[in-house]
């Protein structure tokens, strides 16, 4: 056994319930969900009294689901192969029942389905709604489950749900959504997931800084030069070119995934764990970002698309040539943003932002580049400046951290090398981190919000990025920026550096 494995705490189990699933016949309860309540019950984080029931349009009985389901971890599953036996035991929890969510008659079959499987498997009447859907079909869900009578307000029997993303599309989009959800459940029982929040190593952040003496007190405008958050993708539209057209990658990835980094990264210290001592700090974050004054866009963020190139040896084609993309799209595809966080901690450094797609490979890192020593002594002996000192936070994969310093090159001359000192979960703990979606349904499951996001930091966040993309409205050009696909974007983003000694980080 791994000696840093030995007296880990382990995680409480969840009330007993029933977990439902709006839109289970869809890939994500396939590849992700299924496979996370097999990877949770193979660790014993499931309650004994559990079940689970899936609910979709297509006509499937409870024998057809479990197969389908059983496909899907064999194929997807963080602990493969599957234990048959285990399996045997999990699909016997697994329930399914069609419907049309529109129909208010279903949600009264659906009631009846519930009490039939809490008899036979003796569960209380605890629930954990999962919508699994498009957005749009949010508000009609929930209001058919207040109608039915299916919403516990109080603290026991519980009734919690899980909203999956994109939570709107704008800032009044965003309000409205919250208006909705809100007419049937608490904002306690409301679990806003985005799956960044569920990996190991942006969960590590709160750690990493609050749990050690070491860093901390460097984490400031005193010692850092500048903040960047990389999140690059090689993949291009795969098959959701009509979708992107709609979002483009400032919505997609910004508004929820990096701007849920950039708070984990940068926010104050929370008074405590507690979920909502966490989210106070992170929406403090979020309001003190600088607004960028419309007609200085151009100056704070760049968007391109990609044109046709090269990613890992092959040729792909450009954005324009996706399928259920217009010829004349102007949708950015990649975006790179210089913002600032205007509090007593972070004044004047600034944070750097840059996702896109079609980029030479996959990955997502903080960064944190501190300041240069100040008095480079090192240069009267010919040596020239040491690379600066960065703390790397490797988010995906090979999940770690390492710290580049300066260090002096064994021989006669004084010559000063850049050197790693590096930590890797898979090394230190000898496991595999769990699986956002595993970390994050068992966190709803306990009733820990800490994870998931709050009403007002939706709010807050598309009001910034609403802003953005109001400008680009108005602006009366119509052209926008292309780089090769297999590239780390155009080169007008390194025009967001002019006048710094900063420059990207391609990790």
């Amino acid at each position: 056994m791994n000696p840093l494995h030995e007296g880990l705490i382990q995680e409480r189990v969840p009330d007993p319930h029933v977990m439902v699933i709006f839109g289970a016949g869809g890939d994500l309860s396939k590849r992700k969900l299924i496979p996370a309540l097999y990877t949770m019950a193979r660790e014993r984080l499931l309650p004994g009294g559990f079940a689970m029931l899936g609910t979709a349009n297509r006509d499937l009985n409870d024998k057809e689901f479990r197969a389908e389901m059983l496909d899907g971890c064999n194929r997807f599953a963080r602990l493969r192969p599957v234990d048959k036996g285990l399996w045997k035991s999990l699909s016997e929890t697994l329930f399914y029942q069609q419907g049309d969510f529109g129909d208010p008659a279903f949600y009264r079959v659906l009631a009846e389905r519930l009490q039939a499987i809490r008899k036979k498997r003796g569960i209380p009447p605890n629930t954990l709604f999962y919508l699994s859907v498009p957005p749009s079909v949010f508000p009609m869900i929930v209001k058919n489950l207040g109608d039915a009578g299916l919403i516990s307000r109080g603290l026991s029997p519980w009734t919690r749900i899980i909203v999956e993303k994109p939570f709107g599309h704008d800032l009044e989009s965003a309000r409205t959504l919250n208006r909705q959800l809100k007419q049937v459940f608490r904002e306690a029982q409301i679990y806003r997931i985005d799956h960044y929040l569920g990996k190991e190593t942006v969960q590590n952040m709160l750690a990493f800084r609050f749990a050690n003496g070491i860093f901390e007190p460097l984490w400031n405008s005193h010692y850092v030069d500048n903040v960047q958050i990389t999140a690059a993708e090689p993949i291009g539209m795969e098959g959701r070119g009509s979708y992107f057209e709609e979002a483009g990658i400032l919505r997609d990835m910004v508004q929820n995934h990096l701007f849920q980094v950039l708070c984990l990264t940068a926010m104050e210290p929370p008074v405590s764990m507690d979920a909502a001592a966490v989210r106070d700090e992170k929406v403090k974050l979020l309001k003190a970002l600088r607004p960028i004054p419309p007609r200085e866009m151009d100056k704070y963020v760049v968007r391109a698309h990609y044109k046709l190139g090269r990613v890992l040896g092959e040729h792909v084609a450009g954005y324009r040539d996706e399928p259920g993309v217009a010829k004349n799209s102007t949708t950015e595809t990649f975006v790179a943003l210089k913002l600032f966080i205007d509090n007593w901690r972070w004044a004047d450094v600034p944070i750097y932002l840059r996702t896109a797609k079609r980029m030479p490979k996959k990955v997502t890192e903080i960064s944190i580049h501190f300041r240069k020593a100040p008095h480079q002594m090192f240069r009267a002996n010919g040596a020239g400046a040491p690379a600066p000192n960065i703390l790397a936070i490797r988010i995906q994969p090979d999940e770690g951290i390492s710290l580049h310093f300066g260090s002096k090159v064994p021989g006669p001359s004084m010559e000063i090398a850049p050197v790693n000192m590096e930590f890797r979960y898979g090394t230190s703990f000898g496991r595999e981190p769990p699986e956002a979606y595993e970390r994050l349904i068992l966190d709803a499951m306990l009733g820990d919000g800490t994870l998931f996001i709050r009403d007002d930091e939706t709010e807050t966040s598309w009001g910034f990025i609403s802003q953005i993309h109001q400008a680009w409205k108005k602006q009366k050009r119509k052209r926008i920026l292309e780089y090769h696909a297999g590239t780390w974007g155009p080169p007008e983003a390194d025009k967001l550096m002019a006048g710094t000694s900063a420059k990207w980080r391609n990790p």
